[in-house]
């Protein structure tokens, strides 16, 4: 694990639905392009990158998922090590008759990890994907990095888990079809846990929906780095790793002084971890008739 800067790029981009090979290799360009232009060693692409996201069945999210084993991936892995870069990529995954939300972490030595969206929404193919049950903090010699997708944002847990973990950079594949509140959001996510963040959205239409760009990267203080409009676009960060492992801010010493992670009461959290709730999830349901 590196605690230098790392040269980040996110491309926000169209994406084509039921067109894996056309999406593929315009992720393909884009990472031997960032390597090349800006000597990146992190790319990070949309939510559901390789796939599209709107789907109006289980039936057609399986038809047009993609396998972890699948050729889309290997050739993102032949990518990666062509530039001696890392990636992550969002796409929808078959598995044992399923789909997953999922965002992949490929490598030069090809596939170093997969996360799963935990938290799902009545919103495209999330109406019929698995949740995911975990989250995971991946120690890369680029440095320490985690993943959410898209409405994992909204839930404050998220990222303060990751956090918790060990990240140094948060990064959110999303599909925002609005951006109401998502700077804020995504300042605050960076803000309240001291750590790096990057939110990658994609443009164009899909089924009608319209995805407005937006893009933006964010430093543990709370700062925009980098902010995309509404067109396709490549946002290009340097991220002080070593900045998210700071965690006590000292402003006057002995008179004003802080640590968002020292600071905390997990004693007095239980109700954040209790089961009860009130009304029903509008995503989807484990275990699904």
């Amino acid at each position: 694990m590196s605690n230098g800067p790392l040269v980040t790029r996110g491309v926000q981009f169209d994406i084509r639905l039921h067109e894996p090979a056309k999406n593929t290799a315009a992720v393909c360009d884009e990472i031997a392009a960032a390597a090349a232009e800006s000597g990146a060693r992190l790319v990070v692409f949309p939510e559901a990158a390789l796939t599209g996201y709107v789907f109006e069945s289980l039936d057609e999210a399986l038809d047009g998922a993609i396998s972890a084993t699948g050729r889309e991936l290997s050739a993102i892995a032949d990518a990666c090590r062509s530039a001696n870069a890392w990636t992550i990529v969002g796409a929808i995954e078959r598995a044992d008759g399923d789909v997953y939300n999922a965002a992949f972490l490929v490598g030069p030595d090809g596939i170093k990890g997969r996360y799963r969206k935990v938290h799902t929404l009545c919103l495209g193919v999330d109406r019929f994907a698995r949740r995911g049950d975990e989250f995971q903090v991946w120690d890369l010699p680029i440095g320490r990095i985690g993943i959410n997708i898209c409405y994992d944002g909204t839930f404050p847990e998220s990222s303060r888990t990751l956090k918790l973990l060990g990240a140094q950079l948060i990064v959110l594949p999303t599909n925002w079809p609005r951006l109401h509140m998502k700077r804020q959001q995504t300042q605050m996510r960076a803000y309240e846990n001291h750590v790096n963040y990057l939110a990658v959205n994609r443009v164009g239409e899909e089924r009608g929906t319209v995805f407005p760009g937006g893009s933006m990267a964010v430093e543990p203080g709370g700062e925009l780095l980098a902010e995309a409009g509404d067109g396709p676009e490549r946002i290009d960060v340097e991220f002080d790793m070593a900045a998210s492992d700071r965690n006590r801010v000292v402003l006057a010493p002995g008179e004003y002084e802080f640590d968002y992670v020292a600071d905390r009461r997990p004693d007095v959290y239980r109700p954040v971890t209790d089961h009860a709730q009130s009304g029903e999830p509008t995503g989807s349901m484990e275990p699904r008739a």
